[in-house]
């Protein structure tokens, strides 16, 4: 490995300019533009010179392509290690050993210290032959810190949610076992019921983190059956009222004829919870629920399902709309996780339906969620 010097290459034996070409489409594969490639794409020939200069290079670089083309590729990609040392400099492509033909990725340094991901591969004609090209591939980091703050917030609201309920289960506990005789059976009985409550919250919190594993990896898994959307509502809406909300807060509406939905029952029941515990706790006045046919969501298909759920409350604001289905997004400060409406979002769209966010009539929120028949083909 080469350290000193002051050029990176050929070019530094012969500092003829060469013409610039105006694009290294050949370069990149035949009827391959490299404008469209994601990431940042750098080629230089066997002279070390620039032959191309990808959009998306620019984008992440913000140095013009033309500026780029048929420069040394030192001076058009002027990268440091993290130590502050010159990269091109430091693993000299062109005069280093002839055995190498590639360097891995890792983190560089931009000029104004932006951090870039870096790998290159070292293109020979034969092996140990001289290098004929040296490709580059850059990418931004910005999109895995996202990943890693996002990461890192999950963890945090997780550590808080599991802290209360843990906290009351083993102060109830621990007191029981230590001061059992002390109390009477009804005292015993509602610290029981507050350890079971807790527990049941703690199984809620993991079973999201499951859900939100599975749908950030693709693996939530579908298991597709007749399902009747209008009883799968009466059910919630008589969950409510036994839990002691009036009958007369909810009105359901169920437009008929429906088509026959083929869908995952517990899914669905999961989204409708989540929706209908969002009107109930945040919302105000009726919470009316209509289900309806519409046009399906998917290519192909022509009939759908859509359930709209709307309440009379405040709403959400306007300039909160785009975040509803993000992750940690809470409507008002009166707890929860923040990660239902995202896992909502995406149960609905892993059975190929959509999910848009309003304002209702009565002016509080509107969630309209819609979804294909997804009927089997023996039955079509």
């Amino acid at each position: 490995m080469s350290v000193a010097g002051t050029s990176t290459g050929p070019e530094g034996r012969d500092a003829r300019r060469t013409p610039a070409p105006r694009r290294g489409t050949a370069a990149a594969g035949p009827g391959v533009d490299p404008d469209q490639l994601p990431d940042g794409l750098v080629i230089a020939d066997e002279r070390g010179r620039v032959t191309c200069f990808n959009a998306a290079a620019a984008r992440i670089t913000a140095v013009r392509p033309a500026d780029a083309l048929g420069q040394p590729l030192e001076k058009a990609l002027p990268l440091e290690d993290l130590e502050g040392r010159r990269w091109w400099q430091l693993t000299d492509p062109y005069g280093g050993l002839a055995i190498r033909v590639r360097q891995p990725e890792r983190n560089l340094l931009l000029p104004g210290g932006r951090e870039v991901l870096v790998s290159a591969r070292y293109v020979r004609d034969e092996p140990l032959g001289p290098v004929r090209r040296v490709v580059v591939s850059l990418r931004d980091t910005e999109a895995r810190r996202r990943t890693e703050r996002s990461h890192a917030e999950l963890i945090a609201t997780v550590a808080h949610e599991l802290r209360s309920p843990l906290t009351s289960v083993k102060g109830f506990t621990a007191t029981l076992l230590a001061k059992w005789e002390r109390f009477t059976d009804d005292q015993k009985r509602l610290m029981l019921e507050t350890v079971d409550a807790d527990a049941d919250r703690v199984t809620r919190l993991i079973a999201e983190l499951l859900d939100i594993s599975r749908i950030d990896s693709g693996r939530l898994e579908l298991r597709r059956q007749p399902v009747d959307i209008g009883a799968a509502v009466s059910r919630h809406i008589q969950a409510h009222v036994a839990a002691g909300q009036p009958a007369d807060r909810f009105l359901l509406r169920v437009a008929q004829p429906l088509p026959a939905l083929w869908a995952d029952p517990d899914k669905i029941d999961q989204v409708l919870s989540n929706l209908l515990e969002n009107a109930v706790r945040h919302g105000e006045g009726t919470v009316t629920i209509d289900v309806t046919s519409c046009a399906s969501p998917r290519e192909g298909e022509e009939t759908g399902t859509s359930v709209t759920v709307g309440d009379e409350g405040p709403g959400i604001p306007e300039e909160s709309m785009n975040r509803v289905f993000t992750r940690f997004w809470r409507g008002s400060k009166r707890g929860g996780t923040g990660l239902g409406l995202y896992i909502v979002k995406g149960i609905v769209e892993v059975h190929g339906g959509t999910i848009t966010v309003g304002r209702a009539l009565g002016g509080g929120a509107e969630f309209r969620f819609t979804l294909p028949v997804s009927a089997p083909a023996y039955l079509v």
